[in-house]
């Protein structure tokens, strides 16, 4: 109770313990899926299909039917099933992974998929902690680094780790890495489990989350679902970039630096969440919903120039590919933060919508892993002959001109949307005059 009563005493308590709680959960749930990325597993294959590709593609299309079903459990949770539903997230994962151990090749590709099934509700859980709140921005900062960052470390993390104990071999080293870091979980969610509830200050600014009901989403969509539908193809475009950039890092670093070392993993994904951490923090400093529903819209138009511009750059050997990887990742992840936990959070503050953020956003992800999904069977069998640095180029591209499109169609409806409103309530005020 104490410490319950302190954070509501003092706000920059309260931010702090918030942000270091959101980033150590979700940055733990990486420990249990992204380590396995960083090995090789050099010489095996499915037919014609390398297993590596076979596991991460078995694992994302779990994590893409997590992402369907967060769209009913996510938007529907309850606070009080929150602490139990995020641990039992995990467990199911750690328990794959050690069935991914005990199991022998060629075999054992599904129980990434087992993996994957659990690990995509994860960040709603967290999320839904956090959001509705007039420091959401702020307090989200954690989160979105993790998302940043996480994966560079803990890819850093396995490659030093299986250099110390060549013994354990890559079907082995992800549970073990999941076991190392799962007292650590349960200690930020804990963290987690102590933040306040909204204030009435916060409920003012930011309207009540609340469970959302059938009703409550065909509300939803009904008035929002052409501007939702080009945010989730814009989405889409994002989450098959940062997936194939992510996915195969290490085979693209090979290709464009053959001197490179592993350290660069953590560098270019430090210096990204440096940067977004400060961009995306200071919009909880704009109380005004619409000015920072407009900031957001030009945070998203700057990321997808960055990763249209790197790549022409680097394609014209103007900048090296250290560069190029940077600013595509700081591209994206500042886009797919910002549409993560900035658009939705301002969108339904500014609307006075009945929903909660992590409804919208699921509905984006399921379709953005889906395409995720596309991807890597489309490279498999049909882009055999090309690099995958030049996928990487092709997909960057395609991400910005599509994107570009989609960005300005959304923003288009809700602005028009906003004057319509304006212009009715206008009407309806003269006429009762």
């Amino acid at each position: 109770m104490r410490l319950n009563e302190a954070l509501k005493r003092s706000n920059t308590f309260f931010i702090i313990w918030a942000i270091i709680a959101s980033f150590g959960a979700y940055f733990c749930m990486y420990a249990f899926r992204k380590p396995f990325n960083a090995g090789l597993y050099s010489g095996l294959a499915i037919g014609e299909v390398s297993y590596k590709a076979v596991l991460i593609i078995a694992q994302v299309a779990g994590y893409t039917l997590s992402k369907f079903a967060g769209i009913k459990i996510i938007s529907e949770l309850r606070h009080n099933a929150r602490v139990q539903l995020i641990i039992g997230l995990i467990l199911v994962a750690e328990l794959a992974l050690l069935c991914f151990g005990l199991i022998p090749y060629p075999y054992n590709f599904i129980f990434l998929f087992l993996n994957g099934l659990p690990l995509g509700m994860v960040y709603g859980v967290v999320f839904s902690f956090l959001e509705g709140r007039r420091f959401t921005e702020m307090l989200a900062m954690g989160l979105n680094i993790s998302v940043v960052v996480a994966s560079g470390i803990l890819k850093t993390a396995y490659i030093e780790l299986h250099g110390i104990f060549p013994a354990v071999s890559e079907f082995w080293m992800p549970f073990f890495m999941g076991l190392l870091f799962l007292p650590l979980f349960l200690m930020f969610v804990w963290m987690l489990s102590v933040i306040p509830k909204p204030t009435a200050e916060d409920i003012g600014l930011r309207t009540e989350r609340v469970p959302m009901t059938r009703d409550d989403k065909r509300a939803a969509m009904r008035e929002f679902g052409l501007p939702i539908i080009c945010l989730v193809v814009f989405y889409a475009t994002l989450v098959v970039v940062r997936d194939f950039r992510d996915n195969f890092t290490i085979e693209i670093w090979n290709e464009i630096d053959a001197h490179w070392s592993s350290s660069v993993l953590t560098t270019t994904e430090m210096i990204t969440g440096i940067v977004v951490l400060v961009i995306i923090g200071g919009l909880a400093f704009v109380r005004n919903n619409l000015a920072g529903f407009r900031l957001a819209y030009l945070i998203l138009l700057s990321g997808i120039v960055m990763i249209g511009a790197g790549t022409y750059l680097f394609e014209r050997s103007w900048i090296s590919g250290f560069y190029w990887m940077l600013m595509i990742g700081l591209g994206l992840f500042l886009a797919y933060t910002v549409l993560q936990t900035v658009v939705f959070e301002r969108m339904i503050a500014l609307y006075r919508v009945k929903a909660n953020a992590g409804f919208f956003v699921y509905i984006c992800e399921s379709i953005g892993y889906m395409g995720s999904v596309g991807l890597l069977l489309y490279k498999e069998f049909f882009m055999k002959d090309l690099s995958w640095s030049r996928v990487l180029m092709q997909f960057s591209y395609l991400q910005f001109g599509l994107g570009l499109i989609m960005l300005a169609a959304s923003y288009v409806y809700f602005e028009r949307y906003r004057v319509g409103r304006s212009v009715g309530k206008s009407n309806s005020s003269l006429a009762a005059i």
